[in-house]
């Protein structure tokens, strides 16, 4: 039997990865009690946070469409927050779509970085090793 393979995360990197989970629930938060300016300003670490994850897991394919996936979740999380806390959000924006149906975009861009990853990239490298 072959031996397993690993994937190890330095300990100062992971501690900035549960630090964001603190960053996105303070943010979260800050929606449902509708307290604006926390979480307004929690967006910001919350999404370099993430944004520097993708780059720190660059290596492999997995880390970033999935990591990706999870900027363009906080992303869109973050403008449908914005657009209710700015009262937008039932509001017509462009083309008969509403501030909360424009963060379909950034919803949608997510999933299409995992259907990449899953229904292009890893059948055409299934010998590279992932850590998915």
């Amino acid at each position: 039997m072959p031996a397993e393979q690993s994937y190890n995360i330095p300990l100062r990197f992971r501690k900035m990865e549960n630090l964001h989970i603190v960053f996105w629930l303070l943010k979260d938060i800050s929606w449902c009690m509708v307290w604006r300016p926390l979480g307004i300003i929690m967006v910001i670490p919350t999404l370099a946070v993430a944004i520097w994850i993708v780059f720190r897991n660059k290596t492999f394919m997995s880390e970033v469409c999935h990591n990706l996936a999870i900027v363009f979740w906080i992303s869109a999380n973050s403008f449908w927050m914005i657009s209710e806390f700015f009262h937008f959000d039932e509001r017509i924006l462009f083309w008969g779509v509403t501030g909360k149906q424009a963060a379909m975009i950034p919803f949608c861009l997510g999933l299409l970085c995992l259907i990449y990853y899953y229904l292009i990239w890893r059948p055409l490298h299934k010998d590279v090793v992932e850590t998915m």
